[in-house]
């Protein structure tokens, strides 16, 4: 061999054993306990998994996404090290972020059309299980639907008025359903009949409900409701009674959200958020700082309340019962994070429990905000604009992340999959679009309706996909 052919073979060897100092750091910056590692430059995801779960001494592997810079590493961790890495001075930080254990398949395409409503299908919503689906509608009436038939179980009248939003127990037993005659009524999913007595005492239309978290009443025997007549009201459903009428907002209050540690929020076109303590009504801090109408509200753990004991995300002990699973399932999503989003078409990131100040302003969009979603694992914000597009955020910090556009008019509704890994879009353009949280792109676009579509919801467990809108049909939506 001579000395240019061993010189080469040297510098090959010496590129084969070039390693790194890195140490892992949660997505929350926590790092973990380990110190730093001496890794081979060349190491594979599948090695990252292994190593990253011994130190977190899990007895059951779970599924990891990791990155460097916020770039997901997908072959080795050489392919995400810039080119003006020094590797004898710098330490590598890879993040981690556990994934979903299981995965939801994308629908492709309509596997059921339900006819039945005479007017616009305004609210599409699976129960807490996913396996059953009510819808509202411009008709005045409720209508329970077999998913698998695709015929409608009930139609439920009682309402003179427009339904305009429906909720669902998170102990699925029942549903409540509002009008714009400021009326709530309560149905029983088993039997399409009424249960108690209207609950009156709005004076204009009731814009949002939600009902207590699970976990602080298994009963489900509080809801509250927000109205056009600026007023919210927490309802004792077991009697049909106002138990308080909280005040304070000055215009209509559009949205309202029930957090897991007695704390309610409402959203106004007063241009402020409001913070209540649940128990007894006190208004426990006002959140400033939008320049129009606050639309919409989402918090952190929305999806894991909606769930109850339902959530597919965690394993449940045989010991456990589904109040203390539904317990440990929320406490898993940590410190209460909101994200309001306005006529002035900004975003805002909030701490609501503790801090008036709000975490971020996000802005970018061109129109309206329309809608706003926390994925299911709480690590990233979705919002859904007049201005066409879809725009992505970091939960944590409000930082912009992507748009996913394909949309030719406004999009009015969005619902993640339960994996956190897909997010179906719903548009006045008459289509459903399916967007990848991996590329952020569109995996599929989903025609069929024939006009407007409202109201998207992506079941909880992952299966189907409904939809709802101005041609007055629900469509489902399946692999």
């Amino acid at each position: 061999m001579n000395e240019q052919e061993f010189e080469g073979t040297e510098n090959m060897h010496i590129t084969e054993i070039k390693r790194v100092l890195s140490r892992f750091k949660s997505d929350k910056g926590e790092v973990l306990p380990g110190g730093l590692l001496d890794l081979p430059i060349n190491i594979t995801v599948d090695k990252l998994q292994a190593i990253c779960n011994a130190l977190l001494q899990n007895e059951e592997p779970i599924p990891f996404a990791f990155y460097v810079n916020d770039v997901e590493i997908t072959d080795t961790l050489e392919s995400n090290i810039k080119e003006n890495f020094t590797i004898s001075e710098d330490v590598i930080e890879i993040v981690y972020q556990p994934q979903a254990i299981f995965k939801v398949r994308s629908v492709t395409r309509c596997t059921g059309t339900l006819e039945g409503h005479k007017e616009a299908v305004i609210s599409v919503s699976f129960s807490p299980n996913g396996t059953c689906l009510a819808s509202g509608s411009g008709d005045t009436t409720v209508r329970f639907w077999d998913i698998y038939t695709q015929t409608p179980y009930y139609t439920c009248e009682g309402h003179k008025h427009w339904v305009l939003c429906i909720s669902w127990s998170p102990c699925g037993t029942k549903l409540a359903s509002a009008c714009k005659n400021g009326t709530i009524l309560l149905w029983d999913p088993k039997t399409g009949k009424q249960i108690g007595k209207p609950m009156l005492g709005h004076k204009m239309w009731v814009t949002s409900l939600c009902w207590e978290p699970f976990h602080k009443n298994p009963e489900c025997q509080y809801l509250v409701s927000a109205s056009k007549d600026c007023d919210l009201r927490i309802w004792d459903v077991v009697r049909s009674q106002t138990i308080r009428t909280l005040s304070g907002h000055t215009k209509s209050v559009t949205c309202v959200k029930w957090g897991g540690r007695g704390l309610i929020y409402s959203a106004s076109q007063d241009r402020t958020i409001k913070v209540w303590r649940a128990e007894d009504g006190v208004l426990c801090r006002t959140l400033e700082g939008h320049a129009h109408w606050v639309n919409t509200l989402a918090l952190n753990a929305d999806y894991i309340l909606r769930c109850g004991p339902f959530h597919l995300g965690k394993n449940q002990t045989k010991n456990e019962s589904p109040v203390e699973y539904a317990k440990k399932c929320y406490e898993s999503i940590g410190e209460e994070v909101l994200v309001s989003g306005s006529d002035d078409f900004t975003l805002f990131l909030w701490k609501p429990e503790k801090e008036k100040k709000s975490i971020a302003r996000m802005t970018g969009h061109q129109q309206l905000i329309n809608d706003v979603k926390f994925s299911p694992d709480s690590r990233i914000i979705a919002s859904a604009s007049f201005d066409k597009s879809i725009k992505l955020w970091e939960s944590n910090t409000g930082k912009y992340i992507t748009s996913l556009r394909g949309h030719v008019q406004a999009v009015y509704s969005i619902s993640w999959s339960a994996d956190s890994r897909l997010l179906v879009s719903g548009s006045a353009d008459s289509t459903l679009k399916v967007w990848s949280l991996k590329t952020k792109k569109l995996c599929y676009d989903l025609p069929g309706h024939a006009d407007e579509i409202y109201a998207v919801d992506w079941s909880p467990d992952g299966l189907r996909v409904a939809s709802g809108g101005k041609d007055k049909v629900l469509r489902l939506w399946q692999n």
